[in-house]
């Protein structure tokens, strides 16, 4: 038998064997690093190359005592972000994992925090940890305290009591004065699965929540949103909270969409808008009525800083979406209006034909669900045939011709078409005039 036929190869068991049996002393290294990083915590003194193995290798089950401080942005995080949610998107924060992470992990703890049950302490422990890292905040569901048994017997025994339920909230000036580095605060109080045990005052902010989350907000200097909805914010709460929101150093955008203010409400938001650095405001349906409306334009024609409005679906009516409409004659900033639903009609047409005339600020206008009629659409036409500034013009359900809402259309996509144009001109003068 030749050579070759006597030749016997070994095939072994482990699919993963291989030649190579003895590991680099480097590696061994590196993997005592990983295995002792609680010990000795030289990760900053490492390569980049061996930084990467550590954030690749590092158990996620370390505490996060250790890895807030010692371990930046990168694989390791992105490896606790996909154990714990199933749906994560960097680019909601700011691209950094690290963000990300510290930001969802918050939330769950403020969502899942019992009143009078979980200990404040756990979410406090956090702060110092997370501080510098959290620049926004969506609340989706706060819980409220539990009742105990023996309470809800002799809530049943006493169908007369009249006292109310105390259903308070996560208090929140416990926490938003110690985020030094927060700009977004989306919140609502609701809860998710209530099941059985739906309890109105479950859906709804109460006066001790309102006075908290005031006292809280005024205190977060960095603030720059606030998105308060579907929390059944009244005319009292909204007046509560604009007067610790006055003179904000940071708050650009509010929002109070889906509550259910009124026109004292109005009026104290009207201030506000005199009184701080706001550029977008969102009262989507609420309960705003004319006088609501008519302060709301006092306050847009005298040195408001406002660059969107969203007044649709309120009750201002055809007088209150006038005086919107005629007090932006006197204001150079204001470029979104929308009154969709809000009762818009022939005086406000009327009002907004002089508005598309003169204004070169209001840029989108939204009048969808509203009584224009025929005669409101020919005015619209002959006033936008000179206009060269709006480039949106929403005009669904308003009793207007077709034609003549082509035409308006056609004028639309025409401004639209020459901005864009203006802008690529100035992008391409910036390029060749920078060094």
């Amino acid at each position: 038998m030749s050579v070759e036929n006597r030749r016997r190869w070994i095939i072994p068991e482990d699919s993963n064997w291989s030649l190579k049996q003895v590991p680099f002393l480097s590696e061994l290294c590196l993997h005592s690093i990983v295995t002792n990083i609680q010990v000795k915590p030289i990760y900053g003194e490492l390569s980049p190359s061996e930084q990467k193995y550590i954030q690749e290798t590092l158990s996620i089950h370390t505490p996060l005592s250790l890895t807030s401080k010692l371990i930046p942005d990168g694989a390791y995080w992105q490896k606790r972000c996909k154990e714990l949610w199933h749906n994560c998107d960097a680019s909601n924060h700011g691209q950094s994992w690290k963000r990300l992470f510290f930001e969802r992990y918050l939330e769950n703890l403020i969502e899942l925090y019992i009143p009078n049950v979980t200990l404040l302490k756990s979410i406090l422990d956090m702060l110092p940890l997370c501080k510098d890292l959290v620049k926004r905040l969506d609340i989706q569901e706060l819980l409220v305290p539990i009742e105990k048994p023996e309470e809800q017997h002799m809530e049943l025994n006493n169908i007369h009591n009249d006292d109310e339920i105390c259903l308070d909230h996560f208090n929140f000036n416990a926490l938003l004065g110690k985020l030094c580095n927060l700009e977004e605060l989306h919140l609502v109080y609701r809860i998710k699965q209530c099941g059985m045990n739906y309890q109105k005052e479950m859906f709804q902010m109460t006066q001790k929540d309102c006075e908290t989350l005031a006292q809280a907000v005024k205190s977060c200097n960095s603030l720059k949103v606030l998105h308060l909805y579907q929390s059944s914010v009244g005319d009292a709460q909204c007046r509560l909270l604009v007067k610790h929101l006055l003179d904000h150093p940071s708050l650009t955008k509010l929002d109070f969409s889906f509550n259910v203010i009124g026109d004292r409400g109005a009026r104290a938001v009207a201030k506000l808008l005199t009184r701080s650095k706001l550029i977008s405001l969102n009262l989507y349906f609420n309960q705003i009525q004319d006088h609501g409306a008519k302060a709301l334009a006092h306050a847009l024609s005298h040195g408001s800083t406002l660059e969107e409005l969203n007044l649709g679906i309120n009750r201002v009516g055809d007088e209150g979406a006038q005086a919107i409409v005629s007090a932006l004659r006197n204001n150079s900033c204001l470029k979104t209006l929308n009154l969709s639903g809000a009762g818009a009609a022939g005086q406000t047409t009327a009002a907004l034909c002089t508005l598309l005339l003169h204004n070169r600020t209001l840029s989108s206008i939204n009048l969808c669900h509203s009584k224009l009629g025929a005669d409101g659409g020919r005015a619209l036409r002959e006033a936008m045939s000179q206009n060269s500034t709006v480039v949106k013009f929403d005009l669904d359900l308003t009793g207007m011709e077709e034609e003549d809402t082509d035409s308006i259309q056609k004028v639309v996509r025409a401004n639209e078409h020459a901005h864009k144009t203006t802008k690529q001109v100035n992008n391409v003068k910036q390029e060749t005039s920078t060094p």
